[in-house]
């Protein structure tokens, strides 16, 4: 994991380059009839999401790129837990959906290559409301305290954990924030925020136990250093103004 594409990263405003090149992310398939049951599981690191292969990215990227996962990274009752920072800010929670190259038969095998794997980033804060996608997964945290534990959750609209805002984002190559840090991943970014209330927030924090038995919480890496890579953003980022997404 001591490599020079590393992730995540701080995403300097300022720095970040404008692409026209990038096009606006489309999903396809993430829909999903409750009748579809989806894998929940407590892998002792966070929690897991396990995505049917009928998820896609059709828009966004060159090649395509199909769902196999999301998680999510979280704080502590008393502090952020986003993995990206934005200029030098970390959010409360953050929501990663992990994609891998289908000219290739699996994730293992994408993994290792260069242009293997595609994640989505998405920030999350706390807002007034009850966000009802994310109640499908928070509600369900129960069932799945202890490590290795799992549940089924009905299908539901997976992209309503995203932003409706799939135009706006940064890009960049990194790696997985876990071992084996494979450097194979095409990062985006997006620069809307989701709002979850309070309560379930705090659900994140308080509810999971990890691999000790002590309260699963802080399962975010710091950022690493850029090691000169460029960052891209889909829209223009005045340097004059800092301003945080949304």
């Amino acid at each position: 994991c001591g490599g020079t594409k590393q992730s995540p990263i701080n995403v300097d405003t300022a720095q970040a380059i404008f692409s026209p090149d990038l096009r606006p992310i489309q999903l396809s398939g993430y829909s999903l009839p409750a009748s579809k049951q989806l894998k929940l599981k407590n892998n002792g690191h966070t929690v897991v999401l396990e995505l049917p292969g009928s998820l896609a990215l059709t828009g966004g990227y060159a090649q395509q790129y199909q769902a196999v996962q999301l998680h999510l990274h979280w704080g502590s009752p008393g502090g952020p837990g986003s993995e990206h920072t934005v200029n030098g800010r970390r959010f409360a929670a953050e929501i990663h959906v992990v994609h891998y190259n289908t000219k290739y038969d699996s994730f293992t095998e994408a993994m290792v290559h260069p242009d293997g794997l595609a994640v989505l980033g998405a920030f999350l804060e706390v807002g007034h409301e009850e966000n009802q996608y994310y109640r499908e997964i928070l509600d369900h945290l129960a069932e799945i305290q202890e490590v290795g534990h799992e549940t089924l959750v009905s299908g539901f609209n997976i992209a309503g954990l995203l932003p409706a805002n799939l135009k706006l984002y940064f890009h960049y190559n990194g790696s997985l924030t876990t071992p084996p840090c494979y450097q194979t991943v095409k990062w985006t970014v997006f620069n809307q925020t989701l709002l979850l209330s309070h309560h379930q927030m705090s659900m994140l924090a308080s509810i999971l136990r990890g691999p000790d038995d002590k309260l699963l919480h802080n399962n975010y890496r710091p950022v690493q250093n850029l090691h000169g890579r460029r960052v891209l953003a889909s829209f223009q980022t005045t340097p004059s103004v800092k301003h945080s997404p949304g």
